[in-house]
């Protein structure tokens, strides 16, 4: 089995510390310095990375704009088929690729090799979706608005914004990567990666995938780092054309740091679940124990508190309990279900919440248990407004339950939250399902299902703190472009001519025709498209009428 730093992965790797990847190659950093990633399990330094410098950073941004101008002439065509290339490398390299995962971010082994595989699959559909999207044009009319003749016609295109800055999550830091970094490419923007210090060295993999796929020096870089040193040098560069960024609270400093850059942010949530009387009880409990254990709960769309009519509570309390009886907790190499949370920091915030709960007179439905990083699944019931798991995010296996005796109840604590992210619903009652979810302040309402985003294809919002703008494939490719126009003003009979044109370019059925010699005539489309360039005509030709439509017909 392959093993990350060898192999076709052993040009990033330098002694014990992985390189960083600027202008097409792997380098050093002049630092001397590196920064240690530790192992979530073992509490140890597993790996290191460079810490690059602003210098360094510098250099990095001013290939990148060298870079962008000639990937913008690129054709669409060659774009897409570099992004295939890079898919497919990735996909046969999962095993060093998760391994790192594993390692860095205590992913269970079977996830991480799903993140790997899931990435592959993005790229992919981005590439094929990029150019169905970018290929495409608008073609606007000036009699459209009112008091306006038909004499000026506008043609909008999509153009790259320049250097995309993405810095995606510890929690996926490849698939969040990737779904940053394909869309970018495809529209033609070059692309610097700043990875999460937990996670860098599974990106750094990542980003050799696209190397050994052929993109050219300079395009795509990855700079490691300290946050604190390279972090605000970043996202304030004057180089950079956009950010895209999944992450904290650090999110919310960047946009207002950032001045008119576009922004595209995704900043966690605190993910409710409603559960009304008549809702399948298995049901609930299968996707409260998923949505709101899975990963350990690091993840933005885990279910962060569940709302549950007083009725039904005792019944899905008990039924919630014996499931997680059941779960796994240990490494992420066993595959268990449950594995140590990323960082001791962690850790420690989480039991703080804990504990203030605990002081508060909530009913810990098992014993509060905590070795090193890993956290035993812990049900809160009797969860109160003023204790401050109602509210914060804590990341981790915890799960705050709290009573309520009326819908109303429910959606006034969901909308209450500063985050708006995602919630669910659960009820058999369609029509109630959807009056809660349009009165549920959040990007997204899954209705009988836990929260969770993806397909990657569907769209992925945040209101509030939750985030700024849309993610998904097609929303991001929108979002890291810009639009153009080429707006043409012609005279009466050229407008009327090429208004002709147009009305019979609508009928067309065939691009290629032939007549009676067996020569190919000319395409219609080419003709219009050649008029809408501006084309002048002599100034003492007839008027253009219904009768002249042999200058476009067969």
């Amino acid at each position: 089995m392959a093993v990350a730093g060898t192999g076709v992965f052993a040009d990033i790797l330098d002694g014990e510390v992985y390189k960083y990847y600027a202008d097409g190659e792997w380098r050093v950093s002049g630092s001397g310095k590196s920064v240690a990633i530790v192992n979530p399990t073992t509490r140890q330094t597993q790996y290191r990375v460079q810490a690059c410098t602003q210098e360094e950073v510098n250099k990095v941004m001013d290939a990148a704009k060298v870079a962008q101008k000639a990937w913008a002439r690129t054709p669409l065509w060659k774009r897409a088929e570099l992004l295939h290339k890079a898919a497919a490398i990735l996909k046969e390299h999962k095993a060093p690729i998760a391994e790192c995962l594993v390692k860095e971010i205590a992913k269970p082994a079977k996830d991480a090799v799903s993140e790997v595989v899931r990435s592959g699959d993005l790229v992919s559909y981005t590439a094929e979706e990029g150019v169905r999207i970018l290929g495409e044009g608008k073609l606007l009319v000036s009699d459209s608005f009112p008091g306006n003749e038909r004499n000026k016609y506008c043609l909008s295109s999509k153009v790259p914004l320049g250097v995309v800055l993405a810095i995606p999550p510890f929690n996926y830091p490849v698939n969040l990567a990737v779904s940053k970094i394909g869309p970018a490419l495809i529209a033609g923007n070059a692309l610097v990666l700043k990875p999460p210090t937990q996670g860098a060295v599974a990106a750094l993999h990542m980003v050799h995938c696209f190397h050994l796929a052929g993109f050219p020096k300079g395009l795509i870089s990855c700079v490691t780092g300290k946050g604190s040193e390279i972090g605000d040098f970043l996202t304030m560069h004057p180089g950079v054309n956009c950010i895209s960024f999944t992450g904290g609270d650090t999110g919310i400093a960047i946009s207002k740091k950032a001045g008119m850059v576009p922004l595209q942010m995704e900043l966690g949530g605190k993910d409710a679940c409603i559960v009304l009387e008549d809702a399948d009880l298995d049901l609930v409990t299968a996707n409260i124990v998923k949505g709101g254990f899975s990963y350990s709960g690091q993840r933005c769309t885990a279910v962060k508190v569940v709302l549950i009519m007083e009725s039904i509570a005792d019944a899905v309390v008990e039924k919630v309990k014996a499931k997680l009886a059941k779960l796994k907790v240990g490494s992420p190499e066993d595959d268990s279900d449950i594995t140590p949370v990323v960082t001791e920091s962690s850790a420690n915030f989480i039991e703080a919440l804990v504990m203030d709960a605990k002081e508060k007179g909530a009913t810990f439905c098992q014993e509060y248990r905590r070795e090193g990083n890993l956290i035993w699944p812990l049900l809160l019931d009797h969860v109160r407004p003023d204790m401050r798991i109602a509210w914060e995010e804590p990341f981790g296996p915890v799960l705050p339950v709290i009573r309520i005796n009326s819908v109303e109840e429910g959606i006034h604590h969901c909308n209450a939250s500063n985050f708006g992210l995602q919630g669910c619903v659960f009820t058999k009652d369609i029509n109630k399902a959807i009056m809660i979810s349009d009165a549920m302040e959040t990007g997204t309402v899954q209705i009988n299902s836990a929260p969770a985003r993806g397909p990657d294809h569907f769209p992925f919002q945040g209101l509030k703190d939750s985030g700024i703008g849309s993610q998904g494939i097609t929303n991001s490719i929108n979002m890291m472009t810009k639009i153009i126009n080429d707006e043409y003003s012609m005279t009466k009979y050229q407008a009327n001519l090429l208004w002709l044109g147009l009305e019979r370019l609508v009928r067309c059925e065939s691009v290629n025709r032939q007549d009676g010699d067996g020569d190919a005539d000319a395409d219609p489309r080419f003709v219009v498209v050649a008029r809408l360039l501006g084309q002048h005509y002599p100034s003492n030709a007839p008027p253009a009428t219904a009768d002249r439509t042999e200058v476009i017909d067969d």
